[in-house]
C-alpha cells in the first residue's frame, strides 16, 4: 500500500484443474476502491504461501527466486502507474492493467518512430548534423527493418516488444546473417539505442531494454606509419601529378592530424597567426564539432605554400585541392606499392600517424595531442599511447637481442 487510493496485493487463486496441486499467483490492483486482478503466470503451493505478506514462505532457492520475481512484478506495476502520470492519463486500476498488458489507444511502432527521427535529422543536416551522420542513421534504419522482417516476418512491430531478447537476437543477426564484426555490430546497436531512449523519455516504454546489455567495443590496434615509412613517402619523387598531389595531402594530414573531411573543408582564412606569431590552424572537426587549434609544423607549412597559387584553391579559398575520398584511397594504394609499404595505406592512417609517430613518439604530452586531434576526452586519445607502448616493447626486444649477442 503506497497511499489511501492505491494498493496492490499478491494472492493465490485455485486452479480449475482438480489434478493440479498448485495455484495461480494473481495480483490485485486497487485504485480508489476499484480493483482489477491480473495473473502473474506463475504457480505456487498453497502450503508454502504467506497470505498476510503475499509472498512465498521459506528460505529455499525456489522461494527466493519466486519472491524476487514478485518484487520485480511489483516494480512494473509502479512503473505503469508512473507512465500514466507522465503521459497525463487517468490513473485507474484498469488503465494500469492495460499498460502492463500493452493495450494502449496509441500504439507506437518501432520503424515509424525511427523514420520520424531520421526525417527530423535530415532537416537539420548542415546545422546540427553532418551528412555522413544522417546516412549512417538511414543505414541503421534499413538494418532494423531487415531484422524485423527476418525475425518476425512483419513490416513493423510495436515498441512494447522491445526487450533484452529482441536486442540479443538483433546482435546475433548482425554477426551471423550480416557477417558484421563485433565493433560494427555495437556501432549499429548504439544508433538503435538512441531511438529506444527517445521512446523511454517520451513514456512510450516503461524501461530501457538496453539496461544490462553489453555495448562495449573491442579495442583495435590501428595501423600507423613508422618514421622510416613516413620518410620514404616524403622523399619519393613522383612524375605523375595526381600521385604527387595525393602524397602531399596525405603528408599534410600526417603532420596536422586532420581527418580527410577536415582537410577537404579547410579554408585559407583558417590558417592564421597564433599566440606565438607562427602559423596556426583554427578550425573545428566536422564529425564532433570540437574546436581544433594546432600550430603548423614545417612540412605542413611547406605543403600549404606549395599550393598557394593553385587555380582551384585560389577560386574556392581552400588550402589544398582535395579529391574524393574514394579516389584518394585508390591513389594511396598506388603510392604504397611504389614506396614498398605493405600496410593497407588509407587516409585515416595519416591521422593515427600524427598521433603516434609524429607527436607521442617525440615526447608531446597526451593532453596536448588530445587537444590538437579535437578529442572531447583523453579516453579517445589513450589508445594511441598503447600503440606507443607496443613500439617500446618491440624496441626493447631488439635491444635485448643486441645485448645477448654482444656477450
Amino acid at each position: 500500500m503506497l497511499d489511501s487510493s492505491f494498493g496492490m496485493f499478491f494472492f493465490l487463486k485455485s486452479s480449475k484443474s482438480k489434478k493440479s496441486q498448485n495455484s495461480f499467483i494473481y495480483v490485485r490492483i486497487t485504485v480508489d476502491k476499484f480493483s482489477v486482478e491480473l495473473s502473474t503466470k506463475r504457480k505456487w503451493t498453497p502450503t508454502k504461501w504467506n497470505s498476510r505478506l503475499g509472498r512465498a514462505d521459506g528460505k529455499t532457492e525456489d522461494v527466493k527466486t519466486l519472491n524476487a520475481f514478485l518484487d520485480s512484478f511489483q516494480i512494473k506495476i509502479l512503473q505503469a502507474k508512473k507512465h500514466l502520470m507522465d503521459t497525463e492519463k487517468d490513473i485507474s486500476a484498469m488503465n494500469i492493467k492495460n499498460v502492463l498488458l500493452g493495450i494502449t489507444d496509441d500504439r507506437k511502432m518501432i520503424l515509424e518512430i525511427f523514420q520520424e527521427h531520421n526525417e527530423r535529422m535530415k532537416s537539420l543536416v548542415g546545422k546540427e548534423f553532418a551528412q555522413g551522420t544522417f546516412k549512417r542513421y538511414m543505414t541503421a534504419f534499413r538494418h532494423t527493418r531487415a531484422f524485423i522482417q527476418w525475425k518476425f516476418g512483419r513490416e513493423d512491430i510495436e515498441i512494447r516488444k522491445l526487450n533484452y531478447e529482441f536486442l540479443a537476437d538483433y546482435s546475433y543477426w548482425f554477426r551471423s546473417v550480416k557477417n558484421c564484426s563485433h565493433n560494427t555490430t555495437v556501432k549499429y546497436l548504439i544508433y538503435f539505442k538512441k531511438i529506444v531512449l527517445l521512446c523511454v523519455k517520451k513514456g512510450w516504454i516503461l524501461r530501457d531494454p538496453f539496461i544490462g546489455f553489453n555495448l562495449a567495443s573491442k579495442e583495435v590496434v590501428r595501423d600507423i606509419l613508422t618514421k622510416e615509412e613516413l620518410d620514404r613517402i616524403k622523399s619519393k619523387e613522383f612524375s605523375i601529378f595526381r600521385l604527387d598531389n595525393v602524397r602531399d595531402i596525405f603528408l599534410f594530414s600526417c603532420f596536422t592530424g586532420l581527418a580527410y573531411i577536415d582537410v577537404k573543408n579547410l579554408k585559407r582564412n583558417q590558417v592564421i597567426n597564433g599566440i606565438d606569431g607562427e602559423k596556426w590552424i583554427f578550425t573545428q572537426r566536422q564529425k564532433t564539432q570540437s574546436p581544433t587549434r594546432l600550430p603548423l609544423l614545417p612540412k605542413a607549412l611547406e605543403i600549404v605554400d606549395k599550393y598557394k597559387d593553385h587555380p582551384e584553391c585560389s577560386a574556392n579559398g581552400n588550402v589544398l585541392p582535395v579529391l574524393s575520398n574514394q579516389k584518394m584511397n585508390a591513389y594511396l594504394k598506388e603510392i604504397a606499392d611504389i614506396c614498398g609499404i605493405e600496410k593497407p595505406l588509407t587516409f585515416h592512417i595519416a591521422r593515427h600517424t600524427f598521433a603516434t609517430t609524429v607527436t607521442l613518439s617525440n615526447g608531446v604530452p597526451l593532453e596536448t595531442v588530445s587537444k590538437m586531434l579535437g578529442h572531447k576526452s583523453l579516453k579517445q586519445t589513450q589508445h594511441y599511447a598503447k600503440i606507443i607502448d607496443l613500439k617500446i616493447s618491440q624496441d626493447m626486444q631488439a635491444l635485448k637481442k643486441v645485448l645477448e649477442d654482444s656477450q
